[in-house]
């Protein structure tokens, strides 16, 4: 049979070539992605109108329900199969969370806002001498 397509071997060669190459570069765009892509999980506007008091509250909920997802991950990681229920279950929660707090950050500094002091017992009232 090659002996009749001598050229035939040689084009499959390059069709698989391209085939890979074509792939590669497919692939290739989805590994750059990572989480790094706000608009795709959360509005980009949505902090736009937000003063500082409410973004620091809203900045303090998304860290704890970060640091909530991240519990749930590391305990789905330790069952069997964790790994792959992690990461279908909660990685996309969690990138939106992270994506989130990348544009409640960006508002917080474009507002230029400040950390709120924490707040302090009241000062001790001295006590009137008694009669």
């Amino acid at each position: 049979m090659s002996a009749r397509l001598p050229g035939r071997p040689n084009l499959l060669r390059a069709a698989v070539l391209v085939a890979l190459l074509g792939s590669a570069a497919g692939v290739s765009g989805c590994a750059q992605i990572g989480d790094s892509v706000p608009s795709a999980f959360a509005d980009p506007a949505k902090y736009d109108l937000y003063d500082c008091k409410q973004l620091e509250t809203e900045r303090k909920s998304l860290a704890s329900r970060a640091t909530e997802q991240e519990r749930l991950m590391a305990k789905a990681e330790t069952g069997v199969g964790g790994t792959v229920v992690s990461e279908m279950v909660y990685r996309n929660e969690l990138i939106s969370i992270h994506s989130q707090q990348r544009l409640a950050d960006q508002a917080w500094r474009a507002n230029k806002c400040h950390e709120s002091p924490p707040d302090s017992p009241a000062a001790a009232v001295p006590a009137a001498p008694a009669p």
